[in-house]
């Protein structure tokens, strides 16, 4: 297992869906106690404010407020990752000061996506001046490396280079890549980071190959599931256990996770309001949440 230090938990992390108003601002209620039921259901930590959470619809006053109510509510700050990376320099810096001067155990890290083709040495320099600028000794850093939506990667080369100049900052990452070969090449070249798959799918790949768990959209729903793996890993029962989990992740990927996860949740909750999405994402066509459903039967899938 992972050795960097780090106080976040490893094993199994939901990526948050936001609950919203009708109006498409954040209902603090409702999302304080859905990250709650993530904890009691499976959940070992909570990704807050990444891809699934829609942070990049939220300005960055929305998203502190956010972070600020859910910690009032009495959820432990260590169980939280909170994703802080922006295309501006100084939202980055922002969000990250607040995060870490809340004492989170970490910050989700998306590179400066809007322009493409960046030097190392330009994505040095980000990270240089965010970290002398938040200047915390809470701060631990973890890299979100989401190529098809950044079109900004975390190459392997720039993440052994970023360790080594901040060993005791830049602590993992979260690879939502899906290229098993890349998290294998990371921790071959990093012992002791702390990877996190970004699908369920790698769960028990990754902690055999000593990373720290996985961090997913869809375990807002299949955290019992992933739990179980989690337990038994080390065990005989775990591949068979691997391969429900991988088979509840495929269920979700006829559609955009956002939709699914909150279209579920609407039905097992009877709540219409977690249909409410902010634009320019939205809710799921009926076509595909019927399929998603069938999908579901189809493996007597069960949220409770």
């Amino acid at each position: 297992m992972s050795s960097i230090k780090t106080s976040l938990p490893s094993g199994v992390f939901a990526a948050s869906v936001t609950p919203l108003n009708k109006d498409f601002t954040i209902n603090h209620d409702a999302l304080s106690s859905h990250c709650h039921w993530l904890l009691k259901n499976g959940n070992d930590g909570i990704c807050f404010m990444g891809t699934t959470g829609e942070a990049n619809s939220f300005s960055v006053n929305e998203r502190m407020k956010a972070l600020d109510h859910v910690l009032s509510s009495g959820i432990e700050s260590r169980r939280l990752l909170v994703g802080t990376g922006c295309c501006s320099l100084s939202d980055t810096i922002t969000l990250t000061k607040h995060a870490a001067g809340n004492k989170v155990g970490g910050v989700l890290v998306l590179p400066p996506f809007y322009y493409k083709q960046v030097s190392d040495v330009g994505l040095m320099k980000y990270f240089e001046l965010l970290i002398t600028h938040v200047d915390s000794s809470d701060l631990k850093i973890y890299l979100y490396h989401f190529p098809k939506m950044t079109g900004v990667p975390y190459t392997v080369d720039f993440i052994g280079k970023l360790v080594d100049r901040f060993p005791d900052v830049v602590v993992g990452m979260k690879d939502s890549g899906g290229d098993w070969s890349n998290m294998e090449a990371i921790m071959k070249a990093i012992p002791g980071f702390n990877l996190y798959s970004g699908t369920e799918k790698y769960f028990l790949n990754m902690l055999r190959a000593g990373g720290a768990g996985c961090i997913s959209a869809t375990t807002n729903l299949t955290g019992r599931i992933a739990a179980k793996v989690f337990e038994h890993w080390r065990t005989n029962d775990a591949d068979a256990l691997q391969e429900k989990l991988t088979e509840a992740r495929t269920a979700f990927e006829v559609a955009s996770f956002i939709g699914g996860v909150k279209g579920v949740l609407a039905k097992h909750h009877r709540d219409e309001n977690w249909l409410n999405i902010c634009p320019p994402n939205s809710p799921l066509s009926a076509d595909v949440m019927d399929k998603l459903e069938q999908n579901l039967s189809s493996i007597n899938f069960d949220l409770v």
